[in-house]
């Protein structure tokens, strides 16, 4: 039997619709509870029921899983609200269309983490609800292009002088041994790697703040970091072509994401697995 997706499905219609990317490392999921607590929280901002219960769904990307059972893995799941005649407003009784599909991850080139990634800083030109996991992301993909067709792996993104976040990331920063990342609010997305750096990070012993950052504060960052689920914690050391720090991954950066890779091997044991 194959699987299929009408021509009028919202989701392909109008982008209405939320999804999630969570991380497999051997047999385990990374996080899953945090990912579809999100996902909850997606499909109540746009008014959709959650189609499965959270059993639900662990018993169902479980399954899907076991299709790549041991590899490293990305779980990719959709939710639209389904298929209906094509109108701005909400369809009465229709069904919600879920989609999901798992891809072994990309391993992050070793040359990133040992030399740094460049960025470009771009004016945050998305809509005013980032802290849903909309699937319509065309603004992102055009600003993470614009950084590609600049030499550069993420653009950072500024809102009347603020940082938010990444085209397809969080942002963290180092300012005199403090470790920095912008408040969450509907400028940004809350990142389940995100919560987590910031655990890891308290717990030895570094001081975090969740606080605005200003283009002036990015600039004179000792430090600066993307994380997202499936490129990790990568160190920034170029910003527009201006060196960032030392030019080299931090000390600060090294000691974090030595704890971060220290969590996700005890994920792939099964300590802290789905």
């Amino acid at each position: 039997m194959e699987a299929k997706i009408s021509v009028l499905d919202r989701g392909f219609l109008f982008g209405d619709g939320v999804y999630e990317v969570i991380p497999v490392y051997g047999k385990y999921f990374f996080r899953l509870i945090p990912h579809l607590q999100r996902l909850e929280y997606s499909l109540q901002a746009i008014k959709l029921k959650n189609p499965l219960s959270l059993s639900q769904w662990q018993s169902t990307l479980q399954q899907l899983i076991r299709f790549n059972n041991g590899l490293d893995q990305a779980v990719y799941l959709q939710i639209t609200r389904g298929s209906a005649p094509r109108d701005h407003a909400f369809p009465q009784k229709i069904e919600p269309t879920i989609f999901a599909m798992s891809n072994p991850i990309k391993p992050v080139p070793e040359k990133w983490r040992i030399e740094g990634v460049t960025a470009v800083l771009r004016e945050d030109i998305r809509w005013k609800y980032c802290h849903i996991k909309s699937v319509a992301l065309l603004s992102n993909v055009l600003l993470r292009q614009e950084a590609v067709e600049s030499g550069a792996q993420e653009a950072i993104l500024l809102r009347d002088g603020q940082l938010t976040e990444g085209a397809a990331s969080n942002i963290f920063i180092v300012q005199k041994g403090v470790l920095v990342t912008p408040v969450e609010d509907s400028s940004l997305l809350s990142g389940i790697t995100r919560d987590l750096v910031l655990e890891l990070a308290t717990e030895a012993g570094i001081l975090c703040e969740e606080r605005i950052i200003s283009t002036k504060d990015l600039l004179q960052a000792d430090e600066i970091w993307l994380t997202s689920s499936t490129r990790e914690i990568l160190p920034v050391t170029r910003l527009d072509d201006v060196q960032v720090g030392s030019g080299f991954p931090g000390v600060i950066w090294q000691q974090v994401d030595k704890l971060y890779q220290e969590y996700k091997e005890q994920v792939r044991s099964g300590l802290y697995g789905n």
